[in-house]
């Protein structure tokens, strides 16, 4: 694979220079230099030689040593290395260096054998997915929030050309850099970039997914028209969402936090979501699933102490959130874009 290499223009030598894999699979209609220049801001300053950054940095550079012979992303677990292609001392390290990323949110892993139980039971998610998936074969996907890259990981079975993680936090970028580095799944890519650069790839995916984010965004529909702009003419959306029960197309705003979490703007239901995807341009709309949240599926883990389901729900009132809102379900919609 051809590397791209930028150097920060405002320096008289090459002092910073940084390294892209992913813009020769994109086409001509992404916005390459755009591109290039928010890569490059973002690069020089996860660079920093600053503890925030150190502390993701540094256990991601100690795993990056490891590169695994066995790396399978069928199954339930995504499974990265043998027990036995690692000595007792060097598995000691490794957890120290794996822990260092805590809380894990997103999983199940298996490390060289060490365990990663995250607080999301991540596979169940994907099972509800998988039925409605594209062809993935040989496609070029956008997983926006990627977080640590579990989708991205379990996506890499399918054979795609390139998955392209979003995902503006250091703790997530690095953990996925420190698990890949091991992987060596080159077709695997993230960028410290936001929903909000999704502008700068003009009709470059054919798939796009969007999980568990779209809540966290103040104006939703906007969103939505980002991903379809970004979307190549045919292109698939998969969206899932946290949302509230009822068939009204309704959303609650929330005052301040919905289930403690703060940055929670629009929690719709299943045909609120739709609506949403109608509006900003989709077509073949379809809800394909909605269940209940439960501590079965989110849950504190020996990978993950802070509080969890069970904290963000009323005791006496378990259809009630904390708040007094309706408890969260989960929905997942597809839709596509016209050819």
């Amino acid at each position: 694979m051809v590397q791209f290499f930028l150097f920060y223009r405002n320096q008289t030598s090459l002092t910073q220079i940084f390294k892209m894999n992913y813009l020769e699979l994109l086409p001509a209609s992404a916005h390459t230099d755009a591109i290039l220049c928010e890569h490059t801001k973002r690069q020089k300053w996860v660079q920093q030689e600053k503890k925030g950054f150190l502390r993701y940095r540094n256990p991601y550079l100690q795993l990056a040593n490891y590169p695994a012979r066995h790396v399978d992303c069928s199954g339930e677990t995504v499974i990265i290395g043998r027990p036995d292609e690692i000595s007792g001392l060097q598995r000691q390290q490794l957890t120290k260096h794996l822990r260092a990323f805590m809380p894990w949110r997103k999983g199940p892993f298996s490390v060289f054998g060490i365990d990663i139980d995250a607080e999301w039971r991540s596979e169940k998610k994907w099972q509800r997915v998988l039925p409605e998936l594209p062809d993935l074969k040989g496609k070029v996907i956008a997983d926006i929030g990627c977080n640590n890259g579990y989708y991205m990981f379990r996506m890499a079975a399918a054979g795609p050309r390139l998955v392209l993680g979003f995902e503006p936090s250091v703790q997530h970028y690095y953990c996925f850099k420190a698990l890949n580095s091991m992987a060596g799944k080159s077709e695997l890519e993230i960028d410290l970039l936001g929903i909000e650069h999704l502008s700068l790839f003009e009709r470059c995916f054919d798939v796009v997914f969007l999980m568990g984010i779209i809540y966290h965004r103040p104006s939703p529909i906007d969103t939505l028209r980002d991903i379809h702009l970004a979307l190549q003419p045919g292109g698939t959306l998969i969206v899932e969402s946290q949302a509230i029960p009822g068939e009204e197309p309704f959303a609650l705003f929330p005052e301040e936090t919905y289930a403690k979490v703060p940055g929670t703007y629009f929690v719709p239901t299943g045909s609120c979501l739709c609506n949403w995807m109608k509006k900003a341009g989709f077509i073949d709309v379809k809800l394909f699933c909605t269940h209940p949240m439960s501590d079965q599926e989110q849950r504190r883990t020996d990978w993950m102490h802070f509080e969890s389901f069970t904290d963000y729900i009323d005791t006496d009132k378990p259809h009630l959130t904390v708040e007094g809102y309706p408890a969260p379900c989960r929905i997942f919609a597809k839709g596509r874009k016209k050819i």
